[in-house]
């Protein structure tokens, strides 16, 4: 880049987006001007390089919260010595952000098409790749899903090999770089204004080949072993999620950065509690005599207890809610509510005293029908009328 900070342009403006824009929003912002700037749709024209390595930057900065709310706060200067250097040109542009492009390169069709987000394994700069993602299940009580935690996950998976140390070469021996692609590990071919970008069929993508293999682990580098992951799980997470924990997939062949573990995120259900979005639900018994002349009630909540005061007259199904007392969202927005929903039960065995107790209060209702029970009768009188 090179320019005086005083002489760029705003990071926002240059990415078409505003101030209050969400990390997404960044994101497409980028790829579709990357696409558009891009050097093999734009042969020969300086200002589309120069607009595709200005996009770059602006990411760069926008995509990091740190830097991003220190760019708020003091524009370029807060900025100062953080942008990457892309002077090697628009394939190291690409290799810098292959989690957005996917594959290595600088090839179009390959910056489109390729490895898009998913497990699997990736090409990143000249002849380095990453490794294979892998996958496992997390399984977590409810109020660790509401409150997050730190989970110790077992897994197999390749692992550096300890006697080449990751080389895939024998001792003392070591691999060659790969005469077809000159150690870039892919060939290119141009496609019209297009150059399409494929793994080099003769090291595999490696940039090396290998002529003595290392007899512990055929010249893969790698041996299969079993590895403690320490997974930190954050509050809110629902039922179903899925999380990237970068860099613990495996390691590809003959060393290289690792691919990433995704953990598929199973939550038990509660006994008391139900989940929906960030509130929760319960239900809670009340007697006749509690819904019909009012009364506080000690509820259970994720945190502890609370009171809900139920007023007199209260209907069975009524529902009372208590603030904040849901599951922190996922993202920091706020917190839920609990929603308390009372339920009238009726008692199964009565004693002597209640059941005298109840008939007299029957034989009251008799004759001092409530307006609503006295609603329902008239309609009921009337429908037997009609027919």
């Amino acid at each position: 880049m090179g320019m005086d900070t005083m002489a760029k342009r705003d990071y926002y403006e240059i990415l078409g987006v505003g101030r209050e824009a969400s990390s997404e929003e960044i994101k497409r912002a980028y790829r579709k001007l990357a696409m558009k700037y891009h050097p093999d749709r734009n042969p020969g024209d300086k200002q589309a390089e120069e607009r595709f390595k200005e996009a770059a930057e602006a990411y760069e900065i926008l995509r990091d919260p740190e830097k991003r709310s220190r760019y708020d706060r003091f524009g370029h200067e807060g900025v100062t010595g953080q942008t990457p250097d892309f002077s090697g040109g628009f394939e190291d542009i690409f290799a810098h952000f292959s989690d957005i492009f996917g594959g290595g390169g600088g090839g179009l069709f390959d910056g489109i098409f390729g490895g898009m987000g998913g497990p699997g394994t990736r090409t990143r700069g000249a002849g380095m790749r990453t490794g294979p993602s892998l996958k496992c299940r997390v399984d977590l009580e409810f109020k660790e899903a509401v409150f997050g935690a730190t989970k110790t996950i077992s897994l197999r998976r390749a692992e550096p090999c300890a006697t080449c140390g990751g080389s895939g070469a024998a001792k003392g021996t070591s691999a060659k770089t790969c005469s077809m692609c000159r150690g870039r590990g892919q060939v290119y071919r141009s496609q019209g204004f297009f150059s399409v970008a494929t793994a080099c069929p003769q090291c595999g993508g490696a940039g090396e080949v290998i002529e003595t293999p290392c007899p512990k682990c055929g010249g893969t580098g790698r041996q299969t072993r079993t590895a403690r992951v320490r997974v930190t799980i954050p509050p809110g997470v629902e039922d179903g999620t899925r999380m990237r924990v970068p860099g613990e997939g495996e390691p590809p062949p003959r060393g290289g950065p690792r691919g990433d573990l995704y953990c598929y995120i199973t939550v038990r259900p509660h006994g008391f509690f139900e989940r929906h979005n960030d509130d929760v639900h319960c239900t809670v018994p009340i007697t006749f005599s509690q819904a019909a002349l009012g009364t506080e009630l000690e509820v259970p909540t994720l945190r502890g207890r609370a009171r809900v005061k139920v007023p007199p007259g209260t209907q069975s199904g009524q529902v009372f809610r208590l603030r904040r007392q849901g599951v922190p969202n996922v993202h920091g927005h706020g917190q839920g509510d609990q929603i308390v929903r009372v339920v009238v039960e009726t008692p199964r065995r009565l004693t002597d005293r209640q059941e005298e107790l109840l008939r007299e209060l029957a034989q009251i209702e008799e004759t001092n029908v409530s307006p609503q029970r006295k609603g329902f009768l008239d309609a009921l009188k009337r429908y037997f009328t009609e027919e």
